[in-house]
């Protein structure tokens, strides 16, 4: 049998590889189309599994439209990059779903029905140096014209942007508003003003209230009430007092059924007090406690204790005129180092502001799981409620505060499995239903701080036009908000956290940029001082020349002169050399990874073709003697 030639026979090995390779691809587009390995560090590509929950329980189909104005961000290395990531994780949500969800990209340019688009559905555009405008946001739409709309995907929110993307989806695949169930002993409706004002046809709601009306459908519960409606979703229960045990029973039964739960208490409503006036059963009516549903729950809360901490205290006013203006440790000004930035609800506060606020822990043996929302500084301690309403002025009432190093937790969240407040059964005959323990676990909030309704701590109302515009200064109402929305979503939308971001910093830079400016900071400061002062000095001789007052030099002043400009130059030279140091690690760094890039690896390439060779010589010399 004649021999194939060598030639001939790579060649057919080539051609014959070049066909399984392309059949393979072929073979996999066309069965496994949503197969995909992500190889990030931290999974930026893969989906959360209560996103994948969301994606594969839809019904009908959904559209994203992606407004990116490519051309315009060309110039914009950050916007690109981040570009990127969001078209990359759009594209894995509509390769989960099976079709139900159409991903279209559109850049809308400058003066383009395409831009007309944009603005119209609600997008933002960021200017540029030229003038131009940045769209970068989403529209969502479904069958029935429900529209849900991301203005900007800002680079600050990546780690939420999978809670923002699967929370558009959610609410396009379920349209209709929540119904939020509301049990108050404060007059929501009404406002300040109360009953009275309302009668007077006086009467302006509190601004979350408003802000709650406009977002959802609300029921406002009857005092009397023996049931929780079962279209309503979700359960707003702000300062409770005098509930009966078929009340409490009701509420049980609906948290263990499922339903969710935003509860806030107080030892001292300071908003309640002042309903109340001079009724002297206003300071009853300013404690609230659910003390059998906490203690289902997990909570151990004491309505007795306010928390007073010296390092959050507002500022107050007061009738001392040596004193004007004190800090008032049971009122705090809480900033971000008081939230936490993993949970959905406090993410992105800045502030809030309260009031003689309570604490929250959880209950020894409890079954649920408690998670820490807002705490304290460790500047705080636990002060009776009656002795912080008797101690009227702020630096009195600060000299009673010993800080024990302790956080407080003034709100949490609360999941997972929990049993009845009722093991006995309802309270009356013929109750509902009884459910003894939590089938999916429960999902309550809560916060032991009633005055976050009230205005006067978060927003100011101003008259324009005739109209009632609100303006915050702190983020009451977000809060509020914030958690109703979180708590409307599905349990797979709860279960989202934060993720890492694509950001990956160069920490040794970083480290070594640091620990250069920690060695030269201060001989730069010191250099950079002694340059001001020399200019100082000259700009003054200078200037007392040019104004006449000085017609003719001396030599001292001359001499002077010269001797400021030498000293001038001296330390913009030296400061040049700190400088250089600052930057003398890190670019020394640099030029070794260039050279490892641009010089090593061919080094490296050509060394073991080198040795390939010598060794293929070594066998070929071998085989000649043999």
């Amino acid at each position: 049998m004649k021999q194939i030639p060598r030639r001939l026979y790579g060649a057919l090995a080539l051609a014959l590889g070049a066909i399984i390779f392309v059949a393979l691809n072929i073979a996999v587009d066309s069965t496994i189309t949503s197969a995909r390995i992500d190889l990030t560090e931290n999974g930026l590509y893969t989906l959360s599994q209560g996103t994948k929950n969301t994606v594969a329980k839809l019904d009908e189909p959904i559209t994203l439209k992606l407004y990116y104005s490519a051309k315009v961000a060309a110039d914009y290395a950050q916007i690109q990059a981040y570009a990127t990531r969001v078209r990359d994780l759009l594209n894995e949500y509509a390769a989960r779903s099976g079709g139900k969800i159409t991903l279209t990209e559109i850049d809308p340019e400058s003066f383009t029905p395409e831009e007309d688009e944009a603005t119209a559905a609600g997008l933002t555009g960021i200017p540029t140096d030229s003038g131009e405008m940045v769209y970068f946001g989403l529209v969502g739409t479904n069958t029935i014209g429900g529209r849900e709309v991301i203005p900007y995907f800002s680079q600050n929110r990546e780690s939420y942007l999978e809670y923002d993307v699967t929370s558009l989806i959610y609410h396009l695949a379920n349209p209709k508003k929540p119904l939020i169930g509301i049990i108050s002993s404060l007059p929501l409706e009404s406002g300040a003003g109360g009953m009275a004002a309302m009668l007077q046809g006086q009467s302006q709601p509190y601004a979350i209230y408003q802000e709650l009306s406009a977002a959802y459908q609300t029921k406002m519960l009857e005092q009397n009430f023996t049931s929780i409606p079962k279209d309503v979703d979700v359960l707003l229960i702000a300062h409770p007092t005098g509930l009966n045990d078929q009340q409490l029973y009701a509420i049980d039964q609906f948290v263990l059924k499922g339903g969710r739960a935003l509860v806030f208490v107080d030892p001292n409503a300071e908003i309640a007090q002042a309903q109340a006036g001079m009724d002297p059963r206003a300071a009853g009516a300013a404690m609230s406690d659910l003390p059998r549903l906490f203690k289902a729950w997990g909570i151990d809360y004491n309505p007795q204790k306010i928390v007073a901490d010296v390092a959050l205290a507002q500022r107050v006013q007061t009738p001392d005129p040596r004193n004007p203006v004190a800090a008032y440790p049971a009122w705090l000004r809480l900033g971000p180092d008081q939230f936490d930035h993993n949970d959905q609800i406090t993410a992105n506060l800045q502030s809030l502001n309260l009031a003689s606020s309570g604490f929250l822990k959880p209950a020894r043996g409890a079954t649920t799981k408690f998670t820490p929302l807002i705490i304290s500084s460790d500047q705080a301690a636990a002060l009776d409620s009656v002795m912080v309403r008797m101690t009227q002025n702020p630096q009195d009432l600060i000299k009673l505060v010993e800080p024990t190093g302790e956080q407080f937790v003034l709100a949490a969240r609360i999941s997972g499995t929990a049993k009845t407040a009722f093991p006995g059964g309802a309270p009356v005959p013929g109750g509902p239903a009884e459910v003894m323990q939590s089938a999916h676990g429960i999902n309550v909030v809560v916060m032991a701080d009633a005055d976050i309704f009230d205005d006067r701590f978060w927003v100011r109302m101003e008259n324009v036009f005739g109209k009632r515009v609100a303006s915050p200064f702190a983020d009451n109402g977000a809060f509020v908000l914030n958690a109703l929305e979180n708590l409307t979503g599905s349990g797979d939308l709860i279960s989202l956290r934060t993720r890492a971001t694509s950001n990956r910093p160069f920490t040794v830079v970083q480290e070594l940029q640091a620990n250069a400016q920690a060695k030269f900071q201060q001989e730069a400061e010191a250099l950079q001082q002694r340059i001001n002062d020399a200019q100082t000095r000259l700009r003054s001789l200078e200037q007392g020349e040019e104004s006449g007052k000085t017609l003719t030099l001396t030599a001292e002043q001359q001499a002077e002169i010269e001797r400021f400009q030498t000293e001038l130059i001296q330390s913009r030279t030296a400061l040049r050399d700190v400088q250089r140091k600052l930057r003398e690690d890190v670019d020394e760094l640099g030029a070794w990874l260039a050279f490892f890039n641009i010089a090593a690896v061919p080094l490296l390439v050509a060394a073991f073709a080198i040795g390939l060779a010598i060794l293929r010589r070594r066998r070929r010399a071998r085989t000649a003697r043999v």
